[in-house]
This record gives C-alpha cells, sequence and structure tokens, in this order.
C-alpha cells in the first residue's frame, strides 16, 4: 500500500503527483473556476451564488450534490460563520471529501484464495484494457494472478486479453470467440482454486444495462462461479467511461440493481473534464470507487482513495 501512495517503480511518482496530472482536466473544470467564480471577491451573494451553481454542475458533480453545497453555505452565511467569499473553496473540498469517504469500504479480504473479481461494463468502457491493467498492478502488489476471457462475443476480446497476459505474464483460462461465456468461467474457476492463486480476474462481455436478457446472462455466470467457489464472484467492478459524465451515473444505477455491482472502476479520467461523476456516483449509490484510469499505459490504472483524490483536485 505504501508504494501505491507514495512512491512506485511501476509508473513513477508519488500516486498524488500522477493523480494531478491524469485528472488536470477536472481540476481546471472544477476547482480552477470555482476559483474563477470567488476570486476578488468577498461578498456571497446570489449571483455569486449561481454561478457556483453553475460550475459545480457542469463538472458533473450532480444536481444533488450541487444543491446540497449551495445550502450548506447559504446556512453557514444566514449563521454568520462565512461572511467572505474566499473561504468557499475550503468548504467545497470538505464537503466532497466527506461524501468520497463515507462511500469507501474496505477491500474483500479471504481466508483462503482464490478472491474472484468479475468486470462488468457496457461496451467500450475499457473492460478489456482495465481487466490487464488491474492483473498487473495486482502482481506489482505481489498477488498471482489468473484472468478469464468471458467475453467471447466481441471479435478479438480474447487475443486483446492474450495480449495483456502476455506483457504481464499472467497465466489466462479461455476458449474459441462464440463459448459459451459460463463455460469459461467455471474452468477459470477449477483452474484458480486448484493453483491456489490469489485473484481470478474475469473479463465479461459488454451488455446494454437496459437489455434484460444480457443481464440475465450476467447472473447466470455469477451462479456459475458461485457453484465452485462459494460466495464468488467477490467484488463485481463496474467499469465506467468517465467521459460519459451523468450518463455513467445511470449505467451504475442499473447494473447495480441487476449485476451485484460492489465497486467503480472509472475509466478515462485523463480525458476528460467531467471527474465530477466520481462524486455523483459516490453520493447516488453509495458505492467505493477502488480504481481509477488516467492514461494508456499499464501503469495508469491507480488505486482510488478519497484523501488522495480530493487533494489532487485541490492542493
Amino acid at each position: 500500500m505504501l508504494s501505491s501512495l507514495f512512491g512506485s517503480g511501476d509508473g513513477g511518482g508519488s500516486l498524488l503527483d500522477r493523480l494531478k496530472s491524469g485528472i488536470e482536466k477536472t481540476r481546471a473544470g472544477l476547482v480552477s473556476k470555482i476559483e474563477d467564480v470567488v476570486h476578488g471577491k468577498k461578498e456571497i451573494d446570489a449571483d455569486l451564488l449561481e454561478e457556483l451553481e453553475y460550475t459545480l454542475i457542469t463538472a458533473d458533480i450532480g444536481v444533488r450534490t450541487a444543491t446540497e453545497i449551495l445550502e450548506t453555505i447559504r446556512q453557514r452565511v444566514d449563521r454568520h460563520l462565512v461572511s467572505d467569499a474566499s473561504e468557499i473553496r475550503g468548504l467545497i473540498r470538505q464537503h466532497l471529501l466527506e461524501i468520497l469517504s463515507a462511500s469507501e469500504r474496505p477491500a474483500v479480504r479471504l481466508d483462503a484464495p482464490p478472491l474472484v473479481i468479475m468486470m462488468v461494463g457496457v461496451n467500450g468502457a475499457g473492460k478489456t484494457t482495465t481487466t490487464g491493467k488491474l492483473a498487473r498492478h495486482l502482481q506489482y502488489d505481489g498477488k498471482t494472478v489468473l484472468m478469464a476471457a468471458a467475453d467471447t462475443f466481441r471479435a478479438a476480446a480474447i487475443e486483446q486479453l492474450q495480449v495483456w497476459a502476455d506483457r504481464a505474464e499472467t497465466d489466462i483460462v479461455k476458449q474459441t470467440q462464440g463459448s459459451d461465456p459460463s463455460a469459461v468461467i467455471y474452468d477459470a474457476m477449477q483452474a484458480g482454486r486448484a493453483r491456489k492463486t490469489d485473484v481470478v480476474i474475469i473479463d465479461t462481455a459488454g451488455r446494454l444495462q437496459n437489455k434484460e436478457h444480457l443481464m440475465a446472462e450476467l447472473e447466470k455466470m455469477r451462479r456459475t462461479a458461485a457453484r465452485v467457489i462459494p460466495g464468488a464472484p467477490h467484488e463485481v467492478y463496474l467499469v465506467l467511461d468517465a467521459t460519459t459524465g451523468q450518463n455513467g451515473l445511470e449505467q451504475a444505477r442499473r447494473f447495480t440493481e441487476s449485476g451485484g455491482v460492489t465497486g467503480i472502476v472509472l475509466t478515462k479520467l485523463d480525458g476528460t473534464a467531467k471527474g465530477g461523476v466520481a462524486i455523483a456516483i459516490a453520493r447516488e449509490l453509495n458505492l467505493p470507487i477502488r480504481y481509477i484510469g488516467v492514461g494508456e499505459k499499464v501503469s495508469d490504472l491507480l488505486p482510488f482513495h478519497a484523501e488522495t483524490y480530493i487533494a489532487s483536485l485541490f492542493d
């Protein structure tokens, strides 16, 4: 953990430095604009609060959270606890940190391996790439990893995961394109248990959250895993493309209802100013964000910590 937070032979630089670089667009779209709104102003008036509300909403923090923040500021002004616009930045920082901290959960720990992680999400969110990066990250932390190529639908998905397996020198369980994904999962569970592998990561096909038959297939895959290893999958990570903003929040709602999601992996944060959606997810769904993607390199999947994320935005 200390190596992930404060230094890294895998990616170079501290987590805070890499986060600051990776979410620069969100910082510019949120914190820099907050600073522009309050700069040089003393009085907290209706015009300032209106500008502030627009800034928060366009950063995809969400209407509910933006409203809460504004109401907190108004109450503090009315009670004479805040009188200077320069104090607003600190109030917002604290509120966002509280939201993210409230949704954090300790990682699942088992008495006996393997820990089974299933990756789910819509097409194009980056599940296969994230599966490979996660395998490499876990290996760097000293874990043995087995990947299951259960995306048997998308052309070249198995080959893509094989490339990641070769790159990370990780074992992979696969069949041919068009095979039953539950059969792949069954084989992977058996192999993971027999080899006493620390972690099995299941890459699944992209599916639309509003297609009931696809979500039903996901449930079948979960049942298959549990038949071999009781309690599996122990984690279900929903991979969300941060550039989709509030659409990602709606995806998260539907997958949480149908797919038993336990955590979020937020990808492509480096390419968007909508990183505030992390706040919206935590606030609306009370789901922990486990990892964030901030680039194309294998080392650009970073563990998520509320304090470090907020520090990278505000400090």
